[in-house]
């Protein structure tokens, strides 16, 4: 299947969509106990059984109108049927909240074993979008791992210190504003080890 482009807005619906709807159905439902089938489930977990679906068709939904995943997108959903899965079937919120945790240590641990070979994973990824010199790709690349593994840490930290609500509104909001913060402090090493493209000064 030939890949097609997403406008802007379809993108940051099916991408941010579950994300949202997952903090909204929380900040509605937390208070709440349901009894499905004779079980008690707290509102965050059945919040949590109806994020699993969201997040497969939405993911599917990207996968038909453009008929490319990238690896990032099938590990996502893949850890969230998983760990959320767990959650539900277990009745543990704890494996839903180690989630991001899982997800920002297997990327900082896929990129740090392609630089501990001398290549840049993301390069191959994003090389045609953003044009760069190899070295430039290596520091990127570098600071990118680092980032996610202090992302896992702090995923961890919050979760296990602090309140569902205040994890809640780390996952949904803090986490968001750090990884644009983050690539917003990229723009100098952009400047320094980009590569113009054609008709471009």
């Amino acid at each position: 299947m030939a890949e097609r482009k997403l406008s802007g807005w379809v993108k940051a619906a099916l991408e941010y969509g579950p994300i949202l709807a997952f903090f909204i159905g929380y900040v509605r439902l937390k208070d709440q106990v349901f009894l499905i089938n004779g079980t008690e489930y707290s509102g965050f977990l059945v919040v949590t059984a109806a994020f699993i679906p969201l997040m497969v068709i939405c993911t599917g939904l990207i996968w038909a109108l453009t008929g490319k995943l990238s690896k990032m997108q099938l590990v996502t959903v893949v850890l969230v049927v998983v760990f959320g899965g767990l959650s539900v079937w277990l009745q543990d919120e704890r494996f839903f909240k180690m989630k991001p945790t899982m997800i920002y240590l297997f990327f900082a641990a896929a990129l740090g074993f392609g630089l501990m070979r001398g290549q840049s994973y993301l390069q191959s990824l994003m090389g045609e979008a953003l044009p760069m010199r190899d070295a430039g790709w290596m520091i990127l690349t570098k600071r990118i791992a680092l980032f996610f593994l202090a992302l896992a840490v702090a995923n961890e930290a919050v979760w296990r210190l602090f309140s569902t609500d205040a994890w809640v509104n780390f996952k949904t909001f803090g986490l968001t504003a750090a990884l644009f913060l983050f690539f917003l402090t990229q723009g100098r090493l952009l400047q320094t080890y980009g590569i113009p493209k054609e008709g471009q000064e």
